[in-house]
């Protein structure tokens, strides 16, 4: 019996699926699927039902499972420990919402290239609760999402805090005092569509509140939303620093409410069940790059930072 037997087994089952098994372990399907055959002949027993199209764990397999958890988990404690930090090599699947893409994502990027040259990046951008399904589907390694996640099979290390701000375009609304729940109802609001952790968060928030708007439009682009903004088309609640230079341009004008609208934390998420040690050095790199108080159009950083 091999670690990579036990391996392809594991990843199949907790996966739900050979293809994506094969893609974490860094292997053809074929190959995957002649370990854990060679691991039901040794153990003289069907680990998989494969009567249907999608192949189910038995009941012998739901069995084995811990125990397989467990010597995986032993075998990276082991490499860390004797090995120490080391270089990525392969390919590794991120998601990342349109925010951190369009701030601090070429930070990252170059930091990873510098440290893990042979570690081929492929980032996902998309709305926070796609992503976090596909993490929990183990189509992705990890996301940079909008928390705390839904699925408690989840895990959630936050990474940055995002402060926002009422935006409108100039003239829309008049006088410098804080706008009450009941004045920001008599205009239409630009938000994000229903897969969005930000939509989710003022939803609640306004909810508390008894706060009814009059949403006209809903987009799956920030950078959707400030231009209708702009073109007044309604009011948006942004990412403070990321609007700042359509408030230098004067395209757009910034206002308060009473009371004010909430802070939202962003998350690095991956699966409880993912311990290798791919997921806990780029943990590190984003936590040490992520800055969502950039502005929108990021300025390159020098050499030394």
């Amino acid at each position: 019996m091999t670690l990579k037997q036990l391996e392809a087994f594991y990843l199949a089952a907790t996966l739900g699926s050979f293809a994506l098994a094969a893609q974490r372990a860094h292997v053809t399907q074929s190959s995957l699927s002649k370990r854990i055959a060679e691991l039901e002949a040794l153990l003289d027993i069907e680990l998989f039902d494969r009567s249907s199209k999608r192949a189910q764990v038995t009941e012998a397999g739901h069995r084995l499972l811990p125990t397989a958890a467990r010597m995986l988990e032993l075998k990276e404690g082991v490499k860390a420990l004797l090995q120490g930090p080391s270089e990525l090599a392969g390919s590794c699947r991120f998601g990342i919402s349109e925010l951190g893409a369009l701030t601090w994502l070429p930070r990252l990027v170059a930091r990873v290239r510098e440290q893990h040259p042979q570690l081929l990046l492929q980032p996902q951008v998309d709305l926070g609760r796609r992503l976090e399904r596909q993490v929990a589907r183990g189509e992705l390694d990890f996301a940079i999402v909008p928390g705390p996640p839904d699925d408690p099979h989840i895990v959630a290390h936050v990474v940055g805090e995002v402060q926002f701000t009422w935006a409108a375009a100039p003239g829309r609304i008049r006088g410098r005092r804080p706008l009450t729940v009941d004045e920001l109802s008599r205009h239409p609001v630009i938000t994000m569509t229903e897969g969005s952790g930000l939509t989710r968060a003022f939803d609640v928030w306004a909810a508390d509140r008894g706060l009814r708007m009059q949403r006209i439009v809903a987009s799956n682009s920030l950078m959707a939303i400030v231009g209708l903004t702009v073109a007044d088309v309604g009011l948006s609640f942004l990412p403070k620093t990321f609007v700042t230079p359509w408030i230098h341009q004067g395209a757009l004008t910034t206002f308060r409410s009473e009371p004010a609208l909430p802070g939202l934390r962003y998350c690095f998420v991956h699966r409880q069940d993912d311990h290798r040690a791919m997921v806990s050095t780029l943990l590190g790199c984003v936590t040490e790059k992520a800055d969502f108080d950039l502005p929108a159009g990021f300025v390159r950083e020098s050499k030394n930072d």
